[in-house]
Protein backbone atom coordinates (compact mmCIF):
# COMPACT_ATOMS: atom_id res chain seq x y z
CA UNK A 1 0.00 0.00 0.00
CA UNK A 2 1.40 3.37 -1.04
CA UNK A 3 1.50 6.20 1.46
CA UNK A 4 -0.79 8.46 -0.57
CA UNK A 5 -3.68 6.25 0.54
CA UNK A 6 -3.09 7.26 4.16
CA UNK A 7 -4.00 10.88 3.50
CA UNK A 8 -7.78 10.61 3.85
CA UNK A 9 -8.06 7.58 6.11
CA UNK A 10 -8.20 7.22 9.88
CA UNK A 11 -4.83 5.73 10.89
CA UNK A 12 -3.35 4.06 13.96
CA UNK A 13 0.12 2.67 14.67
CA UNK A 14 0.18 -0.44 16.85
CA UNK A 15 3.51 -1.03 18.59
CA UNK A 16 6.40 1.39 19.00
CA UNK A 17 9.59 -0.56 18.48
CA UNK A 18 11.96 0.37 15.66
CA UNK A 19 9.33 -0.37 13.00
CA UNK A 20 6.62 1.63 14.76
CA UNK A 21 8.94 4.57 15.30
CA UNK A 22 9.93 4.57 11.63
CA UNK A 23 6.27 4.47 10.56
CA UNK A 24 5.39 7.38 12.86
CA UNK A 25 8.30 9.46 11.54
CA UNK A 26 7.33 8.88 7.91
CA UNK A 27 3.65 9.63 8.45
CA UNK A 28 4.43 12.79 10.42
CA UNK A 29 6.78 14.05 7.71
CA UNK A 30 4.23 13.46 4.95
CA UNK A 31 1.11 14.51 6.89
CA UNK A 32 2.20 16.87 9.68
CA UNK A 33 -1.34 17.77 10.77
CA UNK A 34 -2.94 14.36 10.40
CA UNK A 35 -4.41 12.94 13.64
CA UNK A 36 -2.71 9.69 14.60
CA UNK A 37 -3.30 7.14 17.35
CA UNK A 38 -0.58 5.05 18.95
CA UNK A 39 -1.40 1.77 20.66
CA UNK A 40 1.53 1.13 23.01
CA UNK A 41 2.39 -1.11 25.90
CA UNK A 42 2.98 0.70 29.20
CA UNK A 43 6.69 -0.16 28.94
CA UNK A 44 6.90 1.40 25.46
CA UNK A 45 5.03 4.49 26.58
CA UNK A 46 7.35 4.92 29.58
CA UNK A 47 10.34 5.25 27.25
CA UNK A 48 8.94 8.23 25.39
CA UNK A 49 7.70 11.70 26.23
CA UNK A 50 4.66 12.43 24.07
CA UNK A 51 3.64 15.48 26.07
CA UNK A 52 2.54 18.28 23.73
CA UNK A 53 2.98 16.21 20.55
CA UNK A 54 0.60 17.63 17.95
CA UNK A 55 -2.49 15.66 16.81
CA UNK A 56 -1.54 12.48 18.67
CA UNK A 57 -3.56 10.16 20.91
CA UNK A 58 -1.58 7.63 22.96
CA UNK A 59 -3.36 4.56 24.34
CA UNK A 60 -1.61 2.05 26.59
CA UNK A 61 -4.37 -0.54 27.09
CA UNK A 62 -4.34 -3.56 24.75
CA UNK A 63 -6.67 -2.66 21.88
CA UNK A 64 -9.93 -4.53 21.61
CA UNK A 65 -11.52 -5.55 18.34
CA UNK A 66 -13.80 -2.55 18.70
CA UNK A 67 -10.84 -0.20 19.21
CA UNK A 68 -9.14 -1.48 16.06
CA UNK A 69 -12.31 -1.38 14.00
CA UNK A 70 -12.48 2.40 14.44
CA UNK A 71 -9.54 2.76 12.04
CA UNK A 72 -9.37 2.21 8.31
CA UNK A 73 -5.62 1.56 8.41
CA UNK A 74 -3.49 0.13 11.22
CA UNK A 75 0.29 -0.02 10.78
CA UNK A 76 1.13 -3.08 12.87
CA UNK A 77 4.55 -3.89 14.31
CA UNK A 78 5.94 -7.25 13.15
CA UNK A 79 5.91 -8.82 16.61
CA UNK A 80 2.11 -8.63 16.85
CA UNK A 81 0.60 -11.79 15.40
CA UNK A 82 -2.20 -11.30 12.87
CA UNK A 83 -3.67 -14.66 13.89
CA UNK A 84 -5.75 -13.35 16.78
CA UNK A 85 -9.46 -12.88 17.14
CA UNK A 86 -9.33 -9.08 17.57
CA UNK A 87 -7.53 -8.59 14.25
CA UNK A 88 -9.71 -11.05 12.39
CA UNK A 89 -12.87 -9.34 13.65
CA UNK A 90 -11.60 -5.81 12.89
CA UNK A 91 -10.49 -6.94 9.43
CA UNK A 92 -13.98 -8.32 8.81
CA UNK A 93 -15.35 -4.88 9.75
CA UNK A 94 -13.11 -3.22 7.14
CA UNK A 95 -9.85 -2.37 8.94
CA UNK A 96 -6.77 -3.03 6.86
CA UNK A 97 -3.59 -4.04 8.70
CA UNK A 98 -0.26 -3.24 7.02
CA UNK A 99 3.39 -3.37 7.99
CA UNK A 100 6.23 -0.99 7.38
CA UNK A 101 7.77 -3.54 5.03
CA UNK A 102 4.57 -3.75 2.99
CA UNK A 103 4.52 0.05 2.62
CA UNK A 104 8.18 0.12 1.59
CA UNK A 105 7.80 -2.56 -1.08
CA UNK A 106 4.84 -0.68 -2.60
CA UNK A 107 7.21 2.26 -3.21
CA UNK A 108 10.13 0.14 -4.46
CA UNK A 109 8.46 -2.40 -6.73
CA UNK A 110 11.04 -1.87 -9.49
CA UNK A 111 14.17 -1.84 -7.32
CA UNK A 112 16.67 -4.70 -7.33
CA UNK A 113 16.12 -6.49 -4.04
CA UNK A 114 17.76 -9.57 -2.55
CA UNK A 115 15.38 -10.78 0.18
CA UNK A 116 16.76 -13.27 2.68
CA UNK A 117 14.87 -15.38 5.19
CA UNK A 118 15.15 -18.74 6.93
CA UNK A 119 14.94 -20.03 10.46
CA UNK A 120 18.63 -19.46 11.13
CA UNK A 121 21.50 -17.63 9.44
CA UNK A 122 19.51 -14.69 8.01
CA UNK A 123 21.54 -11.86 9.48
CA UNK A 124 24.96 -13.33 8.75
CA UNK A 125 23.99 -14.20 5.17
CA UNK A 126 22.41 -10.78 4.52
CA UNK A 127 25.41 -8.94 5.95
CA UNK A 128 27.79 -11.12 3.92
CA UNK A 129 25.86 -10.55 0.67
CA UNK A 130 25.98 -6.78 1.27
CA UNK A 131 29.70 -6.99 2.05
CA UNK A 132 30.42 -8.86 -1.19
CA UNK A 133 28.35 -6.47 -3.29
CA UNK A 134 30.13 -3.46 -1.81
CA UNK A 135 33.52 -5.05 -2.41
CA UNK A 136 32.38 -5.50 -6.00
CA UNK A 137 31.83 -1.75 -6.30
CA UNK A 138 28.03 -1.67 -5.95
CA UNK A 139 26.24 0.88 -3.81
CA UNK A 140 24.27 -1.40 -1.49
CA UNK A 141 21.60 -1.04 1.19
CA UNK A 142 21.47 -3.47 4.12
CA UNK A 143 18.18 -3.23 5.99
CA UNK A 144 15.12 -4.99 7.35
CA UNK A 145 14.97 -7.33 10.32
CA UNK A 146 18.73 -7.08 10.75
CA UNK A 147 18.26 -3.77 12.59
CA UNK A 148 17.48 -1.00 10.09
CA UNK A 149 13.73 -0.62 9.35
CA UNK A 150 13.03 -0.26 5.65
CA UNK A 151 10.90 2.84 6.22
CA UNK A 152 14.01 4.64 7.48
CA UNK A 153 15.29 4.29 3.91
CA UNK A 154 12.13 5.19 2.04
CA UNK A 155 13.57 7.71 -0.45
CA UNK A 156 17.38 7.65 -0.36
CA UNK A 157 19.31 9.87 -2.75
CA UNK A 158 21.14 8.56 -4.59
CA UNK A 159 19.38 5.23 -4.62
CA UNK A 160 21.47 2.09 -4.08
CA UNK A 161 22.27 -0.35 -6.87
CA UNK A 162 21.09 -3.25 -4.73
CA UNK A 163 18.90 -3.69 -1.65
CA UNK A 164 19.80 -6.58 0.65
CA UNK A 165 16.85 -7.16 2.97
CA UNK A 166 16.60 -9.59 5.86
CA UNK A 167 13.03 -10.68 6.59
CA UNK A 168 11.74 -12.52 9.63
CA UNK A 169 8.75 -14.85 9.46
CA UNK A 170 6.73 -12.03 11.06
CA UNK A 171 7.59 -9.86 8.05
CA UNK A 172 7.14 -12.50 5.37
CA UNK A 173 3.65 -13.33 6.68
CA UNK A 174 2.23 -10.35 4.77
CA UNK A 175 5.00 -10.10 2.16
CA UNK A 176 3.96 -8.19 -0.94
CA UNK A 177 7.24 -7.57 -2.77
CA UNK A 178 8.65 -9.04 -5.97
CA UNK A 179 12.34 -9.69 -5.24
CA UNK A 180 15.01 -10.06 -7.87
CA UNK A 181 16.46 -12.80 -5.66
CA UNK A 182 14.58 -14.59 -2.86
CA UNK A 183 16.79 -16.62 -0.52
CA UNK A 184 15.43 -19.24 1.90
CA UNK A 185 18.21 -20.71 4.02
CA UNK A 186 16.42 -23.47 5.96
CA UNK A 187 13.21 -24.37 7.75
CA UNK A 188 12.94 -25.53 11.36
CA UNK A 189 9.97 -25.17 13.72
CA UNK A 190 10.06 -21.75 15.41
CA UNK A 191 7.71 -18.98 16.58
CA UNK A 192 4.85 -21.47 16.68
CA UNK A 193 2.90 -19.42 19.24
CA UNK A 194 2.94 -16.45 16.85
CA UNK A 195 2.06 -18.42 13.71
CA UNK A 196 -0.28 -20.90 15.34
CA UNK A 197 1.19 -24.08 13.84
CA UNK A 198 4.36 -25.46 12.29
CA UNK A 199 2.79 -25.70 8.85
CA UNK A 200 1.59 -22.10 8.91
CA UNK A 201 5.04 -20.99 10.02
CA UNK A 202 6.52 -22.68 6.95
CA UNK A 203 3.83 -21.20 4.69
CA UNK A 204 4.43 -17.69 6.06
CA UNK A 205 8.19 -18.06 5.57
CA UNK A 206 7.79 -19.14 1.96
CA UNK A 207 5.70 -16.11 1.03
CA UNK A 208 9.06 -14.45 0.32
CA UNK A 209 9.09 -16.49 -2.88
CA UNK A 210 6.19 -14.27 -3.97
CA UNK A 211 4.10 -17.09 -5.48
CA UNK A 212 6.75 -17.73 -8.10
CA UNK A 213 7.08 -14.08 -9.10
CA UNK A 214 10.61 -13.70 -7.73
CA UNK A 215 13.14 -13.59 -10.56
CA UNK A 216 15.25 -16.35 -8.95
CA UNK A 217 14.84 -18.39 -5.78
CA UNK A 218 17.96 -19.47 -3.88
CA UNK A 219 17.26 -22.59 -1.81
CA UNK A 220 19.12 -24.95 0.50
CA UNK A 221 19.24 -28.38 -1.12
CA UNK A 222 19.83 -30.12 2.25
CA UNK A 223 16.73 -28.72 3.98
CA UNK A 224 14.14 -31.46 3.49
CA UNK A 225 11.14 -29.36 4.65
CA UNK A 226 12.20 -26.63 2.24
CA UNK A 227 12.73 -28.94 -0.73
CA UNK A 228 9.37 -30.64 -0.15
CA UNK A 229 7.54 -27.31 -0.22
CA UNK A 230 9.36 -25.74 -3.18
CA UNK A 231 9.31 -28.58 -5.69
CA UNK A 232 7.15 -26.51 -8.04
CA UNK A 233 9.44 -23.45 -8.02
CA UNK A 234 10.81 -23.19 -11.55
CA UNK A 235 13.48 -20.47 -11.45
CA UNK A 236 15.83 -21.56 -8.68
CA UNK A 237 19.47 -22.09 -7.79
CA UNK A 238 20.43 -24.59 -5.10
CA UNK A 239 23.30 -24.33 -2.64
CA UNK A 240 24.72 -27.27 -0.68
CA UNK A 241 24.44 -29.05 -4.00
CA UNK A 242 27.11 -30.56 -6.32
CA UNK A 243 25.91 -28.41 -9.24
CA UNK A 244 26.39 -25.18 -7.29
CA UNK A 245 28.12 -23.85 -4.20
CA UNK A 246 28.86 -26.40 -1.47
CA UNK A 247 31.38 -27.14 1.27
CA UNK A 248 33.56 -30.19 1.68
CA UNK A 249 37.10 -30.99 2.78
CA UNK A 250 37.37 -27.75 4.72
CA UNK A 251 36.67 -25.57 1.70
CA UNK A 252 33.97 -23.88 -0.35
CA UNK A 253 33.59 -25.38 -3.82
CA UNK A 254 31.81 -24.26 -6.95
CA UNK A 255 30.93 -27.43 -8.81
CA UNK A 256 34.33 -29.12 -9.21
CA UNK A 257 36.44 -26.06 -8.37
CA UNK A 258 37.93 -25.40 -4.93
CA UNK A 259 37.37 -21.67 -4.47
CA UNK A 260 37.90 -20.74 -0.80
CA UNK A 261 39.50 -22.37 2.24
CA UNK A 262 37.23 -22.06 5.27
CA UNK A 263 40.27 -21.69 7.54
CA UNK A 264 40.99 -18.39 5.79
CA UNK A 265 37.64 -16.94 6.94
CA UNK A 266 36.58 -15.72 10.39
CA UNK A 267 33.27 -17.59 10.33
CA UNK A 268 33.10 -20.60 12.67
CA UNK A 269 31.12 -23.74 12.08
CA UNK A 270 29.43 -25.79 9.40
CA UNK A 271 26.30 -23.64 9.50
CA UNK A 272 28.37 -20.55 8.69
CA UNK A 273 29.98 -22.49 5.84
CA UNK A 274 26.43 -23.00 4.54
CA UNK A 275 25.77 -19.27 4.97
CA UNK A 276 28.82 -18.56 2.78
CA UNK A 277 27.45 -20.88 0.10
CA UNK A 278 24.04 -19.21 0.31
CA UNK A 279 25.57 -15.74 -0.03
CA UNK A 280 27.66 -16.72 -3.05
CA UNK A 281 24.65 -18.37 -4.66
CA UNK A 282 22.67 -15.15 -4.11
CA UNK A 283 25.44 -13.21 -5.82
CA UNK A 284 25.33 -15.66 -8.72
CA UNK A 285 21.52 -15.39 -8.88
CA UNK A 286 21.89 -11.62 -9.15
CA UNK A 287 23.84 -12.15 -12.37
CA UNK A 288 27.26 -11.28 -10.92
CA UNK A 289 30.58 -13.14 -10.86
CA UNK A 290 30.44 -14.91 -7.51
CA UNK A 291 33.77 -16.68 -8.00
CA UNK A 292 35.55 -13.36 -8.45
CA UNK A 293 33.92 -11.92 -5.31
CA UNK A 294 34.40 -15.03 -3.15
CA UNK A 295 37.87 -13.95 -1.99
CA UNK A 296 36.27 -11.06 -0.10
CA UNK A 297 34.61 -13.51 2.31
CA UNK A 298 37.96 -13.55 4.14
CA UNK A 299 37.56 -9.88 5.12
CA UNK A 300 34.03 -10.28 6.50
CA UNK A 301 33.75 -9.63 10.25
CA UNK A 302 31.30 -11.99 12.03
CA UNK A 303 28.25 -10.44 13.66
CA UNK A 304 28.12 -10.14 17.47
CA UNK A 305 26.48 -12.90 19.59
CA UNK A 306 26.80 -15.44 16.77
CA UNK A 307 29.49 -17.92 17.82
CA UNK A 308 31.49 -14.87 18.87
CA UNK A 309 34.83 -15.67 20.51
CA UNK A 310 35.01 -13.55 23.66
CA UNK A 311 38.48 -14.62 24.74
CA UNK A 312 40.44 -16.70 27.27
CA UNK A 313 40.15 -16.47 31.06
CA UNK A 314 41.50 -18.82 33.72
CA UNK A 315 42.47 -21.49 31.22
CA UNK A 316 38.98 -21.54 29.59
CA UNK A 317 37.74 -20.08 26.32
CA UNK A 318 34.34 -18.38 26.17
CA UNK A 319 32.01 -18.25 23.16
CA UNK A 320 28.84 -16.15 22.94
CA UNK A 321 26.12 -17.68 20.76
CA UNK A 322 23.23 -15.89 22.44
CA UNK A 323 21.48 -15.50 19.07
CA UNK A 324 20.70 -19.25 19.34
CA UNK A 325 16.95 -19.45 19.99
CA UNK A 326 16.17 -22.98 18.71
CA UNK A 327 17.53 -26.40 19.71
CA UNK A 328 18.75 -26.87 16.12
CA UNK A 329 20.92 -23.75 16.47
CA UNK A 330 22.47 -25.18 19.64
CA UNK A 331 23.19 -28.46 17.85
CA UNK A 332 24.94 -26.52 15.07
CA UNK A 333 27.04 -24.62 17.62
CA UNK A 334 28.13 -27.83 19.37
CA UNK A 335 29.01 -29.43 16.05
CA UNK A 336 31.17 -26.42 15.25
CA UNK A 337 33.03 -26.62 18.56
CA UNK A 338 33.48 -30.35 18.99
CA UNK A 339 37.29 -30.22 18.90
CA UNK A 340 37.69 -29.96 22.70
CA UNK A 341 35.71 -30.25 25.96
CA UNK A 342 32.79 -27.82 25.90
CA UNK A 343 30.25 -26.97 28.58
CA UNK A 344 27.09 -25.56 27.06
CA UNK A 345 24.53 -23.28 28.73
CA UNK A 346 21.01 -23.99 27.47
CA UNK A 347 17.48 -22.86 28.26
CA UNK A 348 15.37 -19.73 28.41
CA UNK A 349 11.85 -18.70 27.53
CA UNK A 350 9.66 -21.74 26.88
CA UNK A 351 7.72 -21.55 23.62
CA UNK A 352 7.08 -25.26 23.43
CA UNK A 353 9.73 -26.39 20.94
CA UNK A 354 10.79 -30.07 21.22
CA UNK A 355 14.27 -30.91 22.52
CA UNK A 356 14.39 -34.55 21.38
CA UNK A 357 16.74 -33.79 18.46
CA UNK A 358 19.14 -32.04 20.85
CA UNK A 359 18.97 -34.99 23.23
CA UNK A 360 19.69 -37.40 20.38
CA UNK A 361 22.66 -35.33 19.24
CA UNK A 362 24.34 -35.09 22.65
CA UNK A 363 23.90 -38.84 23.19
CA UNK A 364 26.11 -39.39 20.15
CA UNK A 365 28.46 -36.45 20.71
CA UNK A 366 28.27 -35.49 24.37
CA UNK A 367 29.63 -32.16 25.60
CA UNK A 368 31.60 -31.89 28.82
CA UNK A 369 28.50 -30.77 30.71
CA UNK A 370 25.10 -29.17 30.11
CA UNK A 371 23.98 -26.33 32.36
CA UNK A 372 20.19 -25.99 32.42
CA UNK A 373 18.64 -22.60 33.07
CA UNK A 374 15.50 -20.64 32.36
CA UNK A 375 11.81 -21.36 32.09
CA UNK A 376 12.16 -24.50 29.94
CA UNK A 377 15.02 -26.09 31.92
CA UNK A 378 12.72 -28.80 33.28
CA UNK A 379 11.46 -29.81 29.82
CA UNK A 380 15.02 -29.95 28.46
CA UNK A 381 16.08 -32.16 31.37
CA UNK A 382 13.13 -34.48 30.76
CA UNK A 383 14.17 -34.88 27.11
CA UNK A 384 17.76 -35.62 28.13
CA UNK A 385 16.77 -38.15 30.82
CA UNK A 386 14.12 -39.88 28.74
CA UNK A 387 15.25 -43.40 27.87
CA UNK A 388 18.09 -43.74 30.33
CA UNK A 389 21.07 -42.10 31.94
CA UNK A 390 21.84 -38.57 30.70
CA UNK A 391 24.76 -38.42 28.26
CA UNK A 392 26.81 -36.11 30.50
CA UNK A 393 26.64 -34.13 33.73
CA UNK A 394 23.48 -31.99 33.98
CA UNK A 395 23.73 -28.91 36.18
CA UNK A 396 20.56 -26.95 37.06
CA UNK A 397 21.05 -23.20 37.54
CA UNK A 398 18.69 -20.60 38.95
CA UNK A 399 19.90 -17.87 36.60
CA UNK A 400 22.64 -16.95 34.13
CA UNK A 401 25.07 -15.91 36.88
CA UNK A 402 24.85 -19.32 38.55
CA UNK A 403 25.00 -21.00 35.15
CA UNK A 404 28.32 -19.33 34.32
CA UNK A 405 29.71 -20.20 37.76
CA UNK A 406 28.73 -23.86 37.42
CA UNK A 407 30.13 -24.02 33.88
CA UNK A 408 33.47 -22.65 35.04
CA UNK A 409 33.69 -25.34 37.72
CA UNK A 410 32.74 -28.13 35.30
CA UNK A 411 35.10 -27.16 32.45
CA UNK A 412 38.71 -28.39 32.51
CA UNK A 413 41.68 -26.23 31.58
CA UNK A 414 41.87 -25.93 27.81
CA UNK A 415 38.13 -26.39 27.51
CA UNK A 416 35.38 -24.03 26.46
CA UNK A 417 32.22 -22.50 27.92
CA UNK A 418 29.54 -21.92 25.29
CA UNK A 419 26.37 -19.86 25.72
CA UNK A 420 24.01 -21.31 23.10
CA UNK A 421 20.61 -21.33 24.83
CA UNK A 422 18.39 -22.72 22.08
CA UNK A 423 15.59 -20.54 23.42
CA UNK A 424 14.57 -16.87 23.48
CA UNK A 425 15.67 -14.63 26.33
CA UNK A 426 12.31 -13.13 27.26
CA UNK A 427 12.05 -14.93 30.60
CA UNK A 428 15.03 -12.98 31.96
CA UNK A 429 16.35 -10.45 29.40
CA UNK A 430 14.97 -7.94 26.93
CA UNK A 431 16.60 -9.67 23.97
CA UNK A 432 19.45 -11.96 22.95
CA UNK A 433 21.92 -9.04 22.83
CA UNK A 434 21.30 -8.13 26.48
CA UNK A 435 21.72 -11.80 27.40
CA UNK A 436 24.99 -11.96 25.48
CA UNK A 437 26.32 -8.82 27.15
CA UNK A 438 25.46 -10.25 30.57
CA UNK A 439 27.28 -13.49 29.73
CA UNK A 440 30.39 -11.55 28.67
CA UNK A 441 30.41 -9.59 31.94
CA UNK A 442 29.93 -12.70 34.06
CA UNK A 443 32.75 -14.44 32.19
CA UNK A 444 35.08 -11.55 32.96
CA UNK A 445 34.95 -9.66 29.67
CA UNK A 446 33.41 -6.39 30.81
CA UNK A 447 35.79 -4.59 28.46
CA UNK A 448 34.04 -6.08 25.42
CA UNK A 449 31.58 -3.63 23.92
CA UNK A 450 28.37 -4.78 22.29
CA UNK A 451 29.23 -3.95 18.70
CA UNK A 452 26.51 -2.78 16.37
CA UNK A 453 26.15 -4.75 13.19
CA UNK A 454 28.53 -3.18 10.71
CA UNK A 455 27.26 -1.96 7.39
CA UNK A 456 23.62 -1.19 8.19
CA UNK A 457 22.09 1.35 5.85
CA UNK A 458 23.54 2.37 2.51
CA UNK A 459 27.18 2.30 1.52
Amino acid sequence: MRLEKFANRKVAIWGYGLEGQAAFTVLRELFPDKPLTLFLTPDEAAQWDFEGVHALEVLTEPPTAGDLAQFQLVVKSPGITPYQREIEWAHFRGTRFVSGSTIWFAHHAQDRTICITGTKGKSTTAALVAHLLRRGGYRTALAGNIGKPLLELLSPQPAPDWWVIELSSYQTADFAGVPAVAVVLNLYPEHLQWHGSEERYYADKLKVLADGRADVAVLNATSAPLMERTADVERKLLFNHPDGWQTREGAVWYRGERVLNLADTRLLGSHNAENICAALTAIEAAGLDARALARHVTTFVPLPHRLQRLGHRGGIDYVDDSISTTPHATIAALQSLADRPTTVLVGGYDRGLPWEAFASHVRVQAPQAIVLMGENAGRIREALERGGTPPCVLLPAADLAEAVHLAQQATPAGGRVLLSPGAPSFDAFRDYAERGRAFARLAGFSDIQDEAIAGLGIA
